[in-house]
């Protein structure tokens, strides 16, 4: 019977609580009002605008070249830590993306089963009882997660449109600052589209040697970049391999979210410890998925038709919400468009916060979007949505755009 669990789940899931809380996750909310909405309204079809992951699927070298080594008796084997040449590919890639020399792929480089593991990790890396983790919000939990798992604590520095979506380091309070342990940053940033400038990831390596606290990068986007914009890796700023790590993916840049694979890099100490805890916790991405990542590495024109397509979609998007009253702006990276949610509508509608609309534009429109209530009342629209030619893109923008309108809101 379940209830013989009921007493012995850890306190960190809950203990006796696990699975008694009403609070419903915003995105299980929004699962279930696109439901709803789909139902009431079968003549209309959905626009999800919420996706968080590619609409293209892995190019095909990447997915040949997993078929002809998936069979291959060599690739059996367990990968634990990774296979050499696949560090090696890394090495490059970083160089050639990101200008990176004297990274040592078997000193600086291993493999993860994708960020979202690797993120878990490194928690449990560095992170004592009573230890503070700062991170960014809105953002990716995980890293926060494992934190308190741990039995550490998390201060949460808020990403506000007045500081360009960069945390401010000075609100931190002396006394959190001598516990904190770990800095958790993401950029280009999910969900704000933020990009960093090289100022920035210096003032960041300042800060963290100035107080002792290591820094984790989480770089999916890093390489998709508009209008100018370089990709830049924190590590590139010098000193910053003396006190950060960078987690790397392969899933945004080369649609590869359900292949799990991924990279961190960082300084040979913090990158043995990130090992060790990896090696006691899985046994390797199938090398016949490392090798096929290989591919992606070397043909790195791959991103850039990526890059091509959602800028040209941005610019749809951008345009369409600007006429619908939105504030939007093009974001130098990521492939989210960050914007704030309207008070209300004309017709006396009140939103309170950016889940409320949410669901009502899913009820009212059919359009899903991301809400975030951590700072402030935004919405994230993404510019994976599927249409398979720039007709189809064309076309979803203007139902969308026609859409917003009907809906006469307040700002």
């Amino acid at each position: 019977m379940d209830s013989f669990f009921d007493d012995k789940i850890a306190e960190r899931l809950g203990g006796t609580s696990f699975g008694k809380s009403t609070v419903i996750y915003k995105f299980e909310i929004i699962k279930r009002a696109k439901t709803v909405a789909r139902k009431a309204h079968p003549e209309s079809g959905l626009i999800d605008m919420g996706v968080g992951e590619p609409d293209w699927p892995a190019d095909d070298l990447v997915v040949k070249t997993l078929s002809e080594e998936a069979g291959k008796p060599e690739n059996r084997w367990y990968a634990d830590n990774g296979i050499p040449e696949f560090q090696e590919e890394a090495a490059r890639y970083l160089e050639k993306v990101y200008g990176l020399n004297g990274i040592i792929p078997s000193e600086n480089i291993v493999h993860g089963i994708g960020s979202k593991p690797v993120l878990a990790m490194l928690p449990v890396c560095f992170i004592n009882p009573g230890d503070i983790l700062l991170t960014t919000v809105p953002g990716y939990p995980v890293t926060a997660t494992y934190t308190k798992y741990l039995g550490g604590e998390v201060f949460d520095l808020p990403l506000l449109e007045s500081n360009s979506f960069f945390p401010d380091f000075s609100i931190i309070p002396r006394p959190v600052l001598k516990k904190a342990k770990l800095l958790y940053l993401n950029y280009p940033n999910n969900p704000t589209g933020a990009v960093a400038t090289p100022e920035f990831f210096k003032q960041v390596v300042s800060f963290a040697r100035k107080n002792n606290i290591i820094v984790i990068h989480d770089a999916p986007y890093s390489a998709l970049t508009y209008d100018g914009y370089k990709p830049l890796s924190f590590l590139s700023v010098e000193g910053a391999i003396d006190v950060g790590i960078e987690v790397h993916s392969l899933s945004k840049a080369f649609n590869m979210t359900g292949w799990r694979i991924g990279f961190v890099c960082g300084s040979s100490k913090a990158i043995k410890v990130y090992a060790t805890v990896k090696d006691n916790t899985d046994s390797g991405q199938f090398r016949a998925i490392q090798k096929a990542a290989i591919q992606a590495l070397r043909h790195t024109e791959i991103t850039d038709k990526t890059v091509t397509k959602y800028s040209r979609r941005f610019d749809l998007l951008v345009d369409a919400l600007k006429e619908s009253g939105f504030d939007a702006k093009k974001p130098k990276g990521s492939f989210y468009c960050y914007v704030k949610a309207p008070v209300g509508s004309e017709d006396g509608k009140v939103f309170n916060t950016a889940t409320e609309f949410s669901e009502f534009l899913i009820h009212e429109s059919l359009i899903s979007t991301v809400p975030w209530d951590d700072a402030g009342k935004y919405i994230r629209f993404s510019v994976t949505f599927e249409a398979d030619s720039i007709k189809k893109e064309i076309e979803v923008i203007n139902e969308m755009k026609q859409r917003l309108k009907k809906l006469r809101l307040k700002f």
